[in-house]
């Protein structure tokens, strides 16, 4: 309810919207070939628009760092290992009438539930809330306030040269004053590091979640094991 107030007033952008929905439909239509067509090549073709229609939904987002991150690592690695996995075991190339198992109901109506969970969750927890006009993400904020904590000057207002000069009033020690400096350099700067998606978002990844980003990984490995276990038969 709070973030639904506070974005009230935030306008909707038309061609944003517009292109959420033409990407969704090639999404979904994407992901139904993927698991009806008789061709296992042509399958793990129609994963690769899946997959590149999420990172056009980061981009639209304004998460290009993910965006690339998924594009490198999803396309780029684990899709390539699917293709490399089919040509290794040898699997037949080409039409297949025996594709669907015997449990495909099971896997309709598995697929069929999962989607009415997620619909429900993302409806109960976002609601009506819109994102606000301004994707971007920034460390200012957080830059700005451990600066001021550190060495008590108010930011506020200030240029680039003022800063410089309140930094060597302080009479900190040399290293401790060289970052400071830097960090005020950084302050000084519009649009400057302190203002970038992708600097903020990869110092979240690098940092606090460092672990989870990581134990994603582990997948190419597993990957990349899984296939040469299914090539070398013995």
């Amino acid at each position: 309810m709070i973030a639904a107030a506070l974005n009230s007033d935030v306008p909707i952008n038309i061609a944003q919207q517009v292109g959420f929905g033409i990407i969704a439909a090639l999404m979904v239509w994407g992901a139904f070939r993927v698991v009806s067509t008789r061709d296992i090549v042509h399958a793990a073709l129609w994963l690769v628009l899946v997959l590149a229609g999420v990172a056009a939904q980061f981009i639209l987002l304004g998460a290009e760092f993910v965006a690339l991150t998924q594009v490198l690592v999803y396309i780029g690695a684990v899709v390539v290992l699917f293709l490399f996995g089919i040509m290794l075991t040898k699997a037949p190339i080409g039409g297949d009438a025996h594709m669907t198992g015997k449990g495909w109901m099971v896997g309709a109506f598995t697929a069929v539930l999962l989607f009415g969970v997620l619909t429900f969750s993302l409806v109960d927890t976002f609601g009506r809330d819109r994102l606000p006009a301004d994707t971007r993400v920034s460390l200012r904020p957080a830059a700005v306030s451990q600066f001021e904590a550190d060495t008590g000057i108010a930011t506020a207002n200030l240029s680039e040269e003022q800063l410089i000069a309140k930094v060597k009033d302080l009479d900190a020690p040399a290293e401790d004053e060289k970052a400071y400096l830097a960090t005020a350099e950084q302050i000084a700067q519009v649009d400057g590091p302190l203002d970038s998606n992708v600097g903020a978002v990869s110092d979240s990844i690098f940092s606090g979640y460092l672990i989870p980003f990581e134990v994603v990984s582990v997948l190419l490995t597993a990957a990349l094991i899984g296939a040469i276990v299914l090539a070398r038969k013995e």
